[in-house]
């Protein structure tokens, strides 16, 4: 009776339903619910192992779980959320996650060996030939009557009359000329005398002829130019007295001038002699002037720590003028160096006597990056060759290593601020009593 009753109470709708529902329940409760909680228990283990908690103002302090800094009682940030670690690594690397790494805009290059080649910017002027330039000087001691050149940048010619000078001086070498021929029986060699004495101011031999044919002196006598060009200092004015040897004007032939350019003493070693150069003018552009170095200025301005560069250059239009502004780029080859590693300027950290970059690690899923101390040599204008500290083939952070140092500074690893001398603080109890003692030493 007792069987039948049963087999009545399984056969019953209801009850099978509520059987396979109960089976159900039971079954998914061992797939799913010991799974779950093992992974939500392994996934809290993980993210405890990675997450760092430190103060931004003292990074030395780490802590495993959020808090307050016991040194300045600010609330302690996450340092590292990285979902996974390499125990193998580097422990000074730093790991950023490819978000991080996009938001800082960091970019690496492959360094890789090359002829190195300066790029020298020199700043000068056009300046007249010194050897073509000359003093317009007066023969003769007297007054200014007429002057015929009025102004400075007039073109003058040789051979032109620049001035009227009226002089006593040549009144009487005349009249000792005329009186030399008087006595010519007497004393045949004064009149070689007088001759002389006229020639030493300036008198041709057909104006002393007309004087012996005509009998006649004159006070007045034109003074010639001795050179052609550009007057470029006018010294005289009309009416002025004036003696033998005042200079009347500087003249100067601009049919070939000088550039001369400004180069700092730390740009000399790279300059020779030879050296071609572009120039371009400010008064003419888009117009590239070339030359090459004729001289180098041997002693340095006191002053601005310069040394003048000169570069010949012919101006047969007078195209160039003296005082235009020049630009002049040379193209130094470092031939002393021979095929080193070149770097971007961009991409080393100066820190006072340390100069420092930060290397990519290859190899590795979480982007991370290495401090390496290396040795500059000369700067390229924007790079720099490097003597040491860096293999071929390594990938460089030429753009945002600043935020990479950054994020070493916060985990308290090397960097530009930290050189691996100072010690991460052990025990917070010693720095709280240290601060505690400074304060009252400053109260007292």
């Amino acid at each position: 009776m007792e069987t039948n009753k049963i087999k009545n109470i399984i056969n019953n709708t209801y009850v099978k339903y509520g059987l396979i529902l109960l089976a159900g329940l039971l079954l998914g409760w061992l797939i799913f619910g010991d799974s779950s909680g093992k992974s939500n228990t392994e996934q809290t283990k993980n993210q405890t192992k990675v997450q760092i908690w430190t103060c931004a103002m003292h990074p030395q302090i780490k802590q495993n779980k959020p808090g307050k800094c016991p040194i300045c009682g600010m609330d302690l940030i996450p340092l590292k959320t990285s979902g996974s670690s390499n125990e193998s690594i580097d422990p000074n690397t730093i790991q950023l996650s490819k978000e991080a790494v996009v938001l800082a805009n960091i970019q690496t290059i492959v360094i890789g060996h090359q002829q190195p080649e300066k790029d020298i910017q020199l700043y000068g002027t056009i300046q007249p030939d010194e050897r073509l330039s000359q003093s317009q000087a007066s023969h003769v001691s007297g007054r200014i009557e007429k002057l015929y050149v009025n102004f400075t940048g007039e073109i003058v010619k040789q051979g032109q009359i620049i001035a009227s000078v009226y002089s006593p001086d040549l009144l009487n070498a005349q009249q000792e000329l005329l009186e030399a021929i008087k006595m010519t029986s007497v004393q045949p060699a004064l009149i070689q005398a007088a001759h002389e004495k006229l020639r030493l101011l300036k008198m041709t031999d057909d104006q002393i002829m007309k004087i012996e044919q005509s009998g006649k002196v004159s006070p007045y006598i034109d003074i010639n130019s001795d050179v052609s060009g550009i007057i470029i200092n006018k010294r005289v004015n009309q009416g002025d007295y004036i003696n033998q040897g005042t200079i009347f004007f500087d003249v100067a032939n601009l049919s070939r001038v000088w550039a001369m350019f400004d180069a700092y003493e730390v740009d000399l070693p790279f300059l020779n002699v030879g050296d071609k150069i572009d120039y371009t003018l400010q008064a003419i552009p888009g117009k590239t002037f070339s030359g090459r170095i004729t001289f180098i200025d041997p002693v340095l301005d006191k002053d601005t720590r310069t040394a003048k560069v000169r570069v010949e250059t012919t101006n047969n239009n007078l195209q160039l003028k003296p005082e235009m502004y020049a630009n002049a780029v040379v193209k130094a080859n470092l031939n002393q160096f021979g095929n080193d590693l070149v770097i971007p300027k961009s991409a080393v950290l100066w820190t006072g006597k340390r100069s420092i970059v930060y290397i990519k690690q290859p190899h590795m899923e979480i982007p991370t990056f290495l401090l390496r101390e290396v040795e500059l040599g000369p700067s390229l204008g924007d790079a720099y060759i490097v003597l040491s500290g860096l293999k071929n083939g390594e990938e460089i952070v030429f753009n945002g290593a600043f935020a990479i140092d950054a994020s070493a500074q916060l985990e308290g690893k090397r960097s530009m601020m930290n050189n691996g001398t100072s010690k991460p603080v052990s025990d917070h109890k010693e720095h709280n009593m240290s601060d505690m003692n400074k304060k009252q030493t400053i109260n007292n």
